[in-house]
């Protein structure tokens, strides 16, 4: 089961929480934090808790955003070059999602940081290429991760290598 825990802003676009409690993430990565980038096209940015790998994608249609974020992440972690047996293990446990309100300020800040330097980044394209943004995301060094890997790339990296059994 994939868990989004959301801000505020982006709550009142897609729906109450519906994580009930003691339910737990199944997912490789865990729970994911989400909110909404207020530009044109609005986007959502969505942050991993454990790796802090961020995900970009469009908003719109808002109803639909939680359905569509399996096949985003897949389009990441493909980019990162995660391999795809893993990368449809994932998907297998996103299939079913439930949302949830925000509980860790840290990674609330790191979302902040990211929607900063995504702003800063994107240079006022029109269509900015979120995956390509997400990417370049992924490098920067984060202090939640200094005294691991320092950025999300190398985070997911290294959690990849923690799962995949070394090929001989």
């Amino acid at each position: 089961m994939l868990i989004v825990r959301a801000t505020k802003k982006l709550l009142d676009r897609i729906g109450p929480p519906t994580l009930d409690e003691g339910e737990q993430s199944t997912t490789m990565l865990g729970q994911w934090y989400a909110t909404a980038v207020f530009w044109k096209p609005q986007a959502a940015l969505f942050v991993n808790e454990s790796t802090l790998l961020p995900v970009l994608m469009p908003l719109a249609p808002a109803t639909t955003l939680l359905a569509r974020f399996p096949q985003q992440v897949a389009a990441v972690l493909a980019a990162h070059g995660i391999p795809g047996t893993i990368i449809g293990a994932e998907l297998q446990q996103m299939h079913d999602h439930r949302l949830a309100k925000t509980a860790s300020r840290s990674v609330v800040g790191i979302m902040n940081e990211f929607t900063y330097l995504a702003e800063a980044y994107r240079d006022d394209t029109p269509a900015p290429d979120l995956r390509g943004l997400a990417m370049r995301l992924a490098t920067t060094p984060c202090g939640p991760l200094y005294s691991k890997h320092v950025s999300p790339d190398r985070e997911l990296d290294a959690l990849v290598r923690s799962i995949t059994p070394p090929a001989n």
